[in-house]
């Protein structure tokens, strides 16, 4: 049983898909936040999703999470029969979700621009992602994992699902957790973030926490030498001038000369799963 601070509780948690392997990992996620997870495509996001909802089967390691009928998901990519219409997607889900609220998902379908006569195959990616999104919030979950929610869409819609979502979040006192490669959707929206990369949970933590636990670096390469250069992930050089990321705790080794920033997290993102390279 999950204990009262964290909604999501995964121990030694494996997971083995062909040549990569998730975990071991342990994942903690507290209730009453929204939970960004981040890292590269194939660090093992959406495996991670997959086996805590039960959707994979884990090959080692114990989940506990709240029951499924309080439990809305959302994938990248819509998981319904093509020749479904909108309206037959919702009446599959509602047979699911005893506290289906009809009225609800239309307004969501309304707000997103979708005719519940759509089929389901005429849909774009982005009014598909709003689909799902629409069904699972159907029943006003008190639990919201959603996988890549903002891909293929625009800017504009971007914001207004995270609007949408931040009004869920204060009306259902919910929990979300929101796996996304497009991190500026959760430099002011989350609370929580878990990075994982290579099936590894690589860092955890409040978000204010995780950005000043790293430092993004740049200067001359004269600035490098054999003690600080060992410390930088991602170490890009061109023919002048380097750049990566290092923890904030290292930044001594560098000198006054270097410039040290606050990151962002597509910068921690991007620099620690690169390998050094030289232009």
């Amino acid at each position: 049983m999950n204990t009262a601070e964290n909604v999501i509780e995964a121990e030694g948690l494996v997971k083995h898909r062909g040549d990569f392997t998730l975990g071991p990992l342990t994942l903690h996620i507290p209730r009453g936040f929204v939970t960004g997870v981040v890292g590269a495509n194939g660090s093992g996001k959406t495996t991670t999703l997959r086996t805590v909802l039960g959707l994979m089967h884990a090959d080692k390691g114990t989940i506990a999470l709240p029951p499924m009928d309080t439990v809305g998901v959302a994938f990248d990519q819509p998981f319904l029969l093509p020749d479904w219409r909108v309206r037959d997607a919702a009446a599959a889900y509602a047979a699911f979700k005893p506290h289906w609220d009809q009225a609800h998902f239309e307004r969501l379908c309304a707000r997103f621009a979708i005719d519940p006569e759509d089929l389901v195959k005429d849909l774009s990616r982005g009014e598909g992602n709003k689909l799902m999104i629409a069904l699972a919030m159907g029943n006003h979950p008190s639990l919201l994992i959603l996988d890549e929610p903002t891909s293929g869409l625009d800017p504009a819609s971007r914001a207004d699902i995270i609007d949408l979502f931040r009004k869920h979040m204060r009306s259902e006192d919910a929990s979300l957790i929101f796996s996304t490669h497009i991190t500026s959707d959760l430099e002011s929206f989350a609370d929580y973030l878990v990075f994982i990369d290579g099936g590894q949970v690589v860092d955890a933590g409040p978000l204010d926490e995780f950005l000043e636990s790293y430092a993004y670096v740049h200067g001359a390469l004269e600035d490098l030498n054999s003690a600080n250069t060992p410390l930088i992930r991602g170490l890009r050089k061109n023919s002048h001038t380097f750049d990566g990321i290092i923890r904030t705790a290292d930044s001594a080794a560098f000198p006054a000369s270097v410039q040290i920033d606050a990151p962002t997290i597509e910068q921690i993102v991007v620099h620690h799963q690169q390998p050094s390279k030289e232009f």
